[in-house]
């Protein structure tokens, strides 16, 4: 491990400060930066911990939720407002990691987390573009099971790891920032990048720029909502693919619907094609599968993971059939 400062800030405005100097990097719970530090992926000469600033989770006059950055991801699951009002949240976050992890890891945190690819993670002799720009990318022709067969790109098809993200990507969150350039906001579907060639970037922050802050909007839909994870073991194990789904019926017909993939792309999903294929449309088994096909119809699988648009198909359709009380056969 690289050798670092460490420093702890009073208060945000000191924290940005510290945040803005060169090789710098911000520290919440620390589940995933100390592992890229220890494998000498990041190597911040400064760590600016950041776990001791206010994080709270409040009510906004509209009936959204305001989202400390420093909140752990097990008091926003287990928070009555979000278990109430967006349960896909707190299934999510309960869906990801182990409980020891997730009784440290903060909301800022978890936006941030890199993938979790073998190549990436392997600095010993695997080409990776995101560690290393221009390297090259192994995983396209090695062992890529776990890849992305949306949104990739020829440098980079690594997915992202976060449970909490794709609901967060569901329920058009707002992220709160703050930097050496001021404080702003940014639509939560652009907080992530897809990798074109530019796989070492993963979001749209600015540098020093530090999260504070998570909105999630007023949002009645949400109330009914749900998080289906698939993976290969019960436990602390990332998506193969999960799909998370908010339903709005009108009868028996479908008023709204909004629907967020994980494990299937760069970024947290959001399935905008299958939305407009069931919205307004009947609650059965053929309607859930022809909103996946079109989801689907620009895949591009690899030689290990072409399994993958099948199985998030018939994922998306029991989460839809659940949701609806619709024809699951």
């Amino acid at each position: 491990m690289t050798p670092f400062d460490y420093a702890r800030p009073a208060d945000r405005t000191e924290a940005v400060r510290m945040g803005a100097a060169s090789d710098a990097a911000y520290l919440g719970g620390g589940t995933n930066i100390v592992d890229l530090m220890r494998e000498r992926i990041a190597r911040p000469t400064r760590l600016v911990d950041v776990s001791g600033l206010p994080g709270e989770i409040v009510e906004t006059d509209g009936g959204g939720l305001l989202i400390g950055a420093a909140v752990r991801n097990t008091a926003l699951a287990e928070h009555h407002i979000v278990r109430e009002r967006y349960p896909v949240l707190a299934r999510a976050i309960l869906a990801g990691a182990s409980a020891q992890v997730r009784n440290m890891a903060t909301v800022g945190g978890n936006l941030l987390q890199r993938t979790r690819c073998t190549y990436f993670y392997d600095t010993d002799g695997s080409r990776c573009n995101k560690r290393e720009p221009g390297s090259g990318c192994d995983a396209r022709e090695g062992f890529n099971r776990i890849h992305a067969v949306l949104g990739a790109s020829a440098a980079c098809v690594a997915t992202h790891p976060s449970d909490m993200c794709v609901a967060l990507a569901l329920l058009d969150a707002t992220v709160h920032l703050d930097g050496p350039n001021g404080a702003r906001t940014l639509a939560f579907g652009d907080l992530h990048r897809l990798p074109g060639d530019r796989p070492d970037r993963d979001t749209a922050l600015e540098a020093g720029e530090l999260v504070t802050a998570v909105e999630l909007p007023p949002l009645p839909l949400a109330a009914t909502s749900t998080y289906r994870k698939v993976r290969d073991r019960a436990s602390y194990a990332f998506a193969l693919v999960s799909v998370a789904a908010a339903v709005e019926m009108d009868a028996d017909r479908i008023a709204d619907v909004r629907i967020a993939l994980g494990g299937v792309a760069h970024k947290p999903w959001r399935a905008t094609r299958a939305e407009a294929v069931l919205r307004g449309g009947p609650a059965t088994h053929q309607a859930f599968l022809d909103a996946a096909a079109a989801e689907f119809a620009d895949a591009q699988p690899l030689s290990d993971n072409g399994f993958k648009p099948a199985l998030a198909s018939r994922t998306l359709a029991a989460v839809l059939a659940e949701l609806t009380k619709g024809d699951a056969a």
